[in-house]
């Protein structure tokens, strides 16, 4: 699988398309970059290059848990890093639900790196806050609080990332749960400390603030409501909003999956807006 070695942390990502301007694309949660395949695949096929990665603590790439910024702002610096091996600098960056939000830091921190923003699934008010807080940090520190680095490996999220990556399991159970403990409370701290609505994290100054083309693809589940992404979508100067035919469900979360038969929808209108802010 390919990887490079992007900031100390080998980072795994795979282009697809071999012409066209580039799209960086980024998955939601702390999943690994496959689910966007499928999607990916489509898009390409509309002459569009398509970079995936897997962040740094997802995927098969490289476990570090440490740094003084936010987890998504090291994830920015990283993509900033890896755009500019591929010398895909500047592309369009996108992506769903976290991927959208760390899309939107990397225009904050590295405006010269980001053309226009393609972002789907926008993540918004209490329920949002209520859960993500616990599912990305809470439920860890409880583990390493309670059973050190093998209760941590033990969870289901980090088995996954150990089946991806065995070599994970060495670097987690070399550190200090303190440490670890130490880290995480950090970037649940500086994840909790931004606005919960419209957008969780991002402000509205901050949105206001966007500069470049953004396409907003409201989302259909109570993490992701169409409400949200709307709201969001009217705070970005100059956007354009793009709505499936879809109804928000009663969910904490419709998987992305899901939008299979979608798919190509998304494909069109994003290799559209690609070519035409590139």
């Amino acid at each position: 699988m390919p990887l490079l070695k992007i900031r100390d942390v080998n980072i795994h990502y795979r282009v697809l398309g071999d012409r066209g301007p580039w799209l960086a694309l980024i998955t939601g949660g702390r999943r690994g970059f496959n689910e966007f395949i499928p999607l990916a695949e489509k898009i390409a096929a509309h002459g569009v290059r398509v970079v995936l990665h897997d962040r740094r603590n997802t995927g098969a790439s490289d476990i570090l848990i440490e740094g003084r910024d936010g987890e998504e702002e090291i994830w920015t610096d990283d993509l900033y890093e890896l755009l500019g091996r591929l010398e895909a600098r500047p592309a369009v960056v996108g992506g769903a639900s976290s991927g959208a939000r760390t899309s939107i830091l990397t225009y904050l921190r590295h405006p010269d790196a980001v053309r226009a923003l393609f972002l789907m699934r926008l993540t918004g008010g209490e329920f949002a806050a209520g859960r993500l807080p616990e599912m990305y940090y809470g439920q860890f520190i409880k583990a390493a609080r309670e059973g050190g680095m093998a209760a941590v490996c033990a969870t289901e999220q980090y088995q996954e990332r150990i089946a991806a990556n065995p070599a994970n399991r060495e670097r987690l159970m070399r550190m200090d749960p303190k440490r670890y403990i130490e880290v995480m409370s950090s970037w649940l701290a500086i994840f909790t400390r931004g606005p919960v609505a419209p957008m969780y994290g991002v402000t509205e100054a901050q949105l206001a603030s966007i500069r470049v083309p953004s396409i907003c693809i409201p989302g259909n589940d109570k993490t992701h409501s169409m409400s949200h992404g709307r709201a969001i979508q009217r705070l970005i100067p100059g956007s354009s909003l793009f709505e499936l035919p879809l109804e928000d469900q009663d969910l904490p979360l419709v998987p992305f999956p899901e939008w299979a038969p979608h798919e190509e929808a998304i494909a069109r209108v994003c290799a559209d807006f690609v070519k035409k802010n590139s």
